[in-house]
């Protein structure tokens, strides 16, 4: 035993070692830490922990409630102020519970967006722009505590556009009241640890939230949201989707009635329609030349001096040989030239010039043969 001690002596004093350096890191973790902004468990930059433990140098209460239910059981009264942070956590049923809850309490809800504010029935709207140097109080509420001399620096905040508050901006306030109790805080970077040092950011933020002898600091917890609080595809769209779509069907319905065609009577002709050969022929040769279709042409023009020729000189058509043969001895030319006018290999026409010129020798030849 001696002997594996001895062989293993420095293992042991460095397993004994991080065996201690672990107890004293949990030994000296202070309890829970957490990286959520604003959360006054939050050491690090964005976090609110320094606000929240020099409230409680100065006598303040601070009780931390990460739920609903935990919310509830601390009974908030009027002696209490009510800090809510991560207020976008609020769903309609918490935000219901909460407002239920702190009925008698004074309520501070830090950086609200939007949504926050639907669900917590609060008429107003979140703007967030950024500000330059430091911003003057001048306070129209006298409930949000005596702030009009103070100062704040922060780089954005959200602006709230209500009737009153505190730290005016060109889309509202900075730090608004929505109601008998209520205020909302946009400027939520006075409570961060590395801002609070900044003007007056301190100042402003110990005496909003230590107006009472206890402040319950709330982080609601998405765990408290039921069913109902759930996003629908209907909750994303914007409000004025729905009649824009009805005024567009509307438009199209009126522009498809206005350019539609309009059919008149029904036009009523005995049949069959009667339609002259040289119109059909006309619009026939439209569509070729329409085509460039030259070599079908030629060859319906060379099948029909065919058929008249061989019912002229009572030869069967189909034996073109015979019919240029016969053609050849009645005209007296030689029957290479008659083959290249009406042969089935006779060449093609190339140019329009050359069609027309076929259709006159053929034209020639016929009248020749019927001549003779």
């Amino acid at each position: 035993m001696n002997a594996w001690l001895r062989r293993n002596r420095s293992l042991l004093v460095i397993g004994l070692g991080t065996l201690l350096a672990l107890v004293v890191a949990v030994m000296l973790s202070g309890g829970p830490r957490t990286s959520a902004p604003h959360d006054p468990e939050n050491p690090g930059a964005s976090g609110a922990r320094a606000v929240a433990q020099v409230l409680e140098d100065e006598g303040v209460e601070v009780d931390v409630v990460r739920s609903a239910d935990a919310l509830e059981q601390r009974a908030p009264d009027a002696d209490t102020t009510v800090v809510v942070t991560s207020p976008d956590n609020l769903g309609r049923s918490t935000a219901r519970r909460l407002l239920t809850a702190t009925d008698d309490s004074t309520v501070v809800v830090v950086d609200a967006g939007q949504g926050a504010i639907d669900a917590l029935g609060i008429d107003a709207d979140a703007a967030y722009a950024s500000f330059e140097g430091a911003q003057t109080g001048d306070c129209a509420d006298t409930g949000l505590g005596d702030l009009s001399e103070l100062r704040i620096e922060v780089d954005a905040a959200a602006s709230y556009a209500t009737t009153a508050g505190c730290f005016p901006g060109a889309a509202g306030w900075a730090l608004a009241s929505a109601g008998p109790d209520l205020a909302l805080l946009g400027a939520a970077a006075i409570l961060e640890n590395d801002q609070v040092l900044r003007a007056d950011n301190a100042a402003v933020a110990l005496r909003l939230l230590g107006q009472h002898t206890r402040v319950v600091w709330y982080v609601p917890s998405l765990d408290d949201l039921v069913g109902d609080d759930g996003v629908g595809l209907a909750s994303l769209l914007p409000p004025w989707l729905v009649p824009g779509l009805w005024l567009l069907g509307l438009a199209m319905v009126a522009v498809i009635w206005w350019r539609g065609r309009r059919l008149g009577p029904l036009a009523v002709e005995p049949l069959p329609v009667a339609v002259r050969s040289l119109e059909t022929t006309e619009a026939r040769g439209r569509l070729y030349r329409s085509v460039s279709a030259r070599a079908h042409a030629a060859a319906s023009l060379r099948r029909s001096t065919r058929a008249e020729l061989a019912a002229h000189l009572r030869v069967p058509a189909a034996e073109v040989a015979v019919l240029v043969r016969d053609v050849s001895a009645r005209l007296d030319r030689p029957a290479t030239d008659i083959d290249a006018l009406i042969g089935e290999q006779a060449p093609e026409p190339a140019t329009d010039d050359e069609l027309i010129r076929l259709a006159a020798a053929l034209a020639e030849l016929d009248r020749e043969v019927r001549r003779t």
